[in-house]
């Protein structure tokens, strides 16, 4: 299969997947919609309007531009060679968190076996039917499991700090990706408009602040009113009804009245100071700046900890969560990664 072939059929499950959620209903319709609506039973994070959020945001960027933009770096692609099996172990903190894994090994021309998590098993199953609808050629390139992994020339896992030890010791002889717990920040500089802090607010609460691109801690200039923040958040006040989140707003708040830790109570959520960046559930944590190189060195420093930057300067206010097919997990270019090995003679 060439790549303008994998390309079109991708860009096809854009706009099919784009449609059946929109005004031009196709045959699956009704099947996403019933598949949208189930998943907080199965996972009650993974609210309708949450997996209709990543799914909307995967089928945007499922363009034939975008595509043909990203691919066009890699000339390698353009040579027919002999698949590899990648396996792809995925993540379930959000829904179709592990797609641009699904995308990329597909999308260089090998062969992908996934094990699928257990809370998120059913939409990556899904869009792979979908796409084997849509060119039954990728019926004998993809497996799903939810048991082990075999077969693999090559692994790509994603998972925390302490399931990370556990891949190196069974895949650190394969060729791999192993990507361990990320979180993401945010820098004001005390200018910012209403409607950026806005965008902001979705940033942190998008998906309950279970992505690693979610921002979980600010950089705040000193002097700046933290309260001018959290007036521009109200509108997402209602996450605090949700019975998990509710929960753990609850629990923490809880913990930090019974060790007498100071903290800014929003109703929905707390701000705490901090020096770390990876703050519990419904938690932001923040920290006071002087100059912004100094910030900058800090930031610097505890990179390997960061998936993103949100800022003027860096990721827009409001778009951690529509990464661009470009933009790697972890910085680690997964496509260089296949091609290198595959051209190596390793895969």
């Amino acid at each position: 299969m060439k790549l303008t072939e994998r390309i079109e059929s991708f860009s096809e499950l854009g706009e099919t997947i784009k449609n059946s959620m929109e005004v031009k209903p196709s045959k699956y319709s009704s099947d996403l919609e019933k598949l949208i609506n189930n998943q907080q039973f199965n996972n009650p994070w993974f609210t309708p309007e949450n997996v209709r959020m990543a799914i909307k945001a995967i089928s945007e960027e499922l363009s034939y531009d975008n595509l043909t933009r990203w691919t066009r770096s890699y000339p390698e692609l353009y040579s027919e060679t002999s698949p590899s099996n990648v396996g792809v172990i995925m993540a379930g903190n959000i829904p179709l968190v592990g797609f641009h894994d699904f995308l990329s090994v597909l999308i260089s021309g090998d062969n992908i076996i996934v094990k699928t998590s257990s809370q998120d098993p059913e939409l990556i199953v899904f869009m792979g039917n979908v796409l084997c609808r849509i060119n039954p050629g990728f019926r004998n390139r993809m497996t799903f499991t939810e048991g082990l992994l075999k077969g693999f020339d090559a692994v790509i896992a994603t998972g925390s700090n302490n399931s990370s030890r556990y891949f190196e010791y069974y895949f650190g002889k394969y060729p791999h990706i192993i990507r361990k717990n990320r979180n993401s920040v945010a820098i004001i500089k005390g200018d910012e408009t209403v409607s950026e802090l806005e965008k902001l607010g979705s940033d942190i609460f998008s998906y309950f602040g279970l992505g690693c691109r979610n921002v979980s801690k600010i950089y705040i200039p000193e002097g700046y009113k933290y309260e001018n923040l959290v007036s521009n958040w109200t509108k997402f006040s209602s996450i605090a009804n949700h019975n998990k989140y509710g929960n753990n707003y609850d629990y923490n708040k809880a913990i930090y009245l019974v060790n007498r830790e100071e903290f800014f109570d929003t109703g929905y959520l707390l701000l705490k100071k901090s020096s770390g960046i990876s703050s519990p559930v419904a938690v932001l944590y923040f920290e006071y700046y002087k100059l912004s190189d100094d910030l900058h060195r800090q930031v610097e420093k505890i990179k390997d900890q960061i998936q993103c930057v949100v800022s003027r300067e860096n990721v827009p206010f409001g778009m951690a969560q529509t990464p661009r097919l470009w933009d790697y997990p972890d910085g680690i270019d997964t496509l260089e990664f296949l091609l290198k090995k595959k051209s190596a003679g390793i895969l």
